[in-house]
């Protein structure tokens, strides 16, 4: 009897803490209602309810740090691999270990020690004007330095989390000096000062504010398939090329996530990146949000993505990008890149 009154106790701990396992807090800075069939499939699956905290990138990384030993979350899910790389900075990841995770995602889209992981990828496209650009009359990003195109490019701001990365891979790949000079360039064919964001880049060339930009393909893609008619006329207005197909290949960033150091809920968090590296789960970033997979052979449905087909990707481990970030941000200051 004795024995039975020390079991009962024993058990329902067991039970409580196999109930706390079936809870996973997620913060996210991904702002895509399409997401949302991500997390009920998840549950769905696996039993485990998400509780979610959504916010700005920054903000979110510095709630978690300030949380501390005491942060309720268990993953931290953002976009590009620079935020990714701010989040590792400042300790905020633990490494997984997961033969899953490590043979259906590339090693170039992920962390190399498992810190973070990428579950879709978007390309950094060059988009033009089609009544005032020929096609195969821009192939790189390189040519946007051009003279030829002075007043005739939109950009971002140099803050930008895209332009940062990107940057960092011309950094890599042409070294800083070079990379510095294609800063400048670009600085100096500016149609306008820097503002806005990808879209805004996109509707000022189709009307013709400016005759070249860059953009995420999801951006262009999103007005394609948009229900709004002037939407789609904006979309088909531009142009689109995969830039550098004859060298290094066009720049790729990802949507990634970590398992944080303080996770309550490790191995609910492990499954959960389990599961965005599942079939399933990269068809809802392709056919919700104009992701790419970054499983290969995953069949994807998107009607703009098909249409856009095959393309040379830069394989740069995109860790690089967050490591060249401070050098791609003193660039862009020396070049008054605001």
């Amino acid at each position: 009897m004795k024995r039975l009154l020390l079991l009962v106790p024993a058990l329902l701990i067991a039970q409580a803490a196999a109930a706390e396992d079936q809870v996973l807090n997620l913060y996210s800075s991904r702002h895509y209602q399409t997401d949302e069939a991500l997390y009920t499939s998840f549950t769905k699956l696996t039993g485990i309810k998400i509780n979610r905290i959504e916010g700005g990138e920054d903000p979110l990384i510095e709630r978690i740090r300030n949380e501390g030993a005491r942060s309720p979350a268990d993953v931290l899910i953002t976009v590009d691999a620079g935020r990714l790389w701010r989040a590792e900075q400042v300790g905020l990841f633990q490494p997984v270990k997961s033969a899953t995770l490590e043979s259906r995602i590339p090693a170039n889209l992920r962390e190399p020690s498992g810190l973070w992981y990428g579950f879709s990828t978007r390309a950094r496209l060059i988009a033009y004007n089609k009544d005032k650009v020929r096609p195969g009359e821009i192939k790189t990003y390189e040519e946007l330095a051009d003279p030829k195109w002075k007043g005739r490019v939109c950009m971002r701001s140099s803050t930008s989390i895209y332009n940062l990365s990107l940057l960092g891979a011309l950094i890599n790949h042409l070294g800083e000096a070079k990379a510095e000079a294609w800063a400048q360039g670009v600085r100096n064919n500016l149609a306008v000062e820097p503002k806005g964001g990808d879209t805004d880049q996109l509707k000022a060339v189709a009307a013709g504010q400016c005759d070249v930009t860059i953009s995420n393909q999801y951006y262009y893609a999103r007005l394609l398939r948009s229900d709004k008619a002037d939407e789609r006329q904006i979309g088909e207005k531009i142009g689109v090329v995969f830039p550098n197909q004859a060298t290094f290949g066009t720049h790729v960033n990802i949507s990634g996530a970590g398992v944080l150091k303080n996770a309550p809920h490790r191995e609910a968090a492990i499954k959960f990146l389990e599961y965005l590296a599942s079939d399933d789960a990269q068809r809802y970033f392709a056919d919700g949000n104009n992701e790419w997979p970054v499983v290969k052979g995953v069949k994807v449905d998107n009607p703009v993505l098909k249409a856009l087909g095959e393309f040379k990707q830069d394989p740069l481990n995109v860790a690089v990008l967050g490591r060249n970030q401070p050098s791609s941000q003193k660039v862009y200051d020396r070049v008054a890149w605001k």
